[in-house]
Order: C-alpha cells, then structure tokens, then sequence
C-alpha cells in the first residue's frame, strides 16, 4: 500500500520570534535544523519514490535535510500550491504586537476561522482551494501509481490536506494543531482511501 508523509518544515527564524511569515521566505533556525534531522530519524527505514514542497526555503531546507539525512534521492517538485497561508498586512508583525493593535479577539478570529481573512491575506479557506487541486492533480496520482509520497510543506497547507484525507469540516480544522518537524504518516489504498494515520516520533 502506498504511503503519504506529511511533515510541517522546523522552525523558521520567524517562528522563534513569534512573528506572523506566511508568504515571506525565511530561513529555518539551528532548532528547525535539528527538527528535520529528528524528523529524518522519525521517517527511518521509509523509502520515499518522490517528494514534494513549497516554493520557500524553509520548506525546501527541510526537506533537504531529511533526504540527506536519509540518504535518499528521489525526484523533488517544487510548487507554490503548498505554499503557506498568506497572513497579508500581518507577515512580519510580531503576534503579541499584532494583538495590541488590532484587538486579541479579532487576531485570533483571523488566525483560527476557517473562512475570515486578515486583511489583504489568505483565509484557510483560500489556501485549500490551491493546495486541494493540486493534490487531486499531482500528489494523489503518484499514490494512485502505488508511490510512496514526501510532502514537506507548512502550517496551513499541510492543514489543508489533513482536512481533506481526515474528511474534516472547515469547523473540525480550526483547532488542528500541526509541530514543527513531527511527521504524520498515512497508509492509503490504491484509490487514495485512507487505511491508517499516525504520528511519528523519533
């Protein structure tokens, strides 16, 4: 049975300062490094027959480290269908700050609603309706061809393929929480049908 692994990049300079990045390329911290070293450990004894990302580099160093550290080479496509969530007029604001000037409540509206976005930004609603197709187009044909897949990508897009393989509503999917580098592994039937999830920890 083919399997799908999704891993959230490690944590990015941004992450650790507590600021909203979305759409921003920021490079992962010496933490997110180790994350995707330990997430490699996790995904040990995994052959992967192909693997996919974003269009950011925190992804993209992610994913590199994990093939090193597993030792592996398959085909890797790069598209900006997984890219994150795009926070607008928020990205760069530090969240403490954010909340002082806007109001908690509304913060937290915008960041944990399924269909309100912050102003000039993505809801996450939005970002599934890019990350959805494509993984209609793409990742779920290399599953249907029996490959085992590698998806590297962010908070809110990977948020949105768990919505769609755990058949989430826009309400469940506010409250799921993704870590960083902790991997999800799913075993899927030959129609993409999920048989089993788990969490992998090193």
């Amino acid at each position: 049975m083919p399997l799908l692994a999704l891993v959230r990049h490690g944590q990015s300079l941004w992450n650790h300062e507590n600021r909203f990045t979305g759409l921003v390329d920021v490079p992962l911290t010496e933490k997110g490094r180790e994350e995707a070293r330990l997430a490699a450990r996790a995904l040990q004894g995994l052959t992967f027959d192909v693997a996919y990302t974003s269009a950011l580099v925190r992804a993209q160093e992610t994913l590199d480290i994990i093939l090193k550290s597993l030792r592996q080479h398959p085909p890797i496509i790069r598209d900006a269908a997984l890219n994150e969530r795009g926070y607008g007029d928020l990205q760069g604001l530090n969240k403490a700050d954010a909340a002082r000037r806007f109001g908690d409540e509304q913060v937290q509206l915008w960041r944990r609603s399924y269909d309100v976005r912050p102003p000039n930004g993505e809801s996450l609603e939005m970002t599934a309706q890019r990350v959805l197709p494509f993984y209609d187009r793409a990742i779920s044909g290399d599953i249907r061809l029996g490959k085992n897949v590698l998806v590297v990508a962010h908070g809110n897009s990977n948020r949105a393929l768990v919505m769609k393989l755990d058949q989430l509503s826009g309400e469940q999917v506010v409250g799921l929480e993704l870590a960083t580098g902790v991997p999800l592994l799913y075993e899927l039937s030959a129609d993409t049908a999920v048989l089993s999830k788990r969490t992998l920890t090193p």
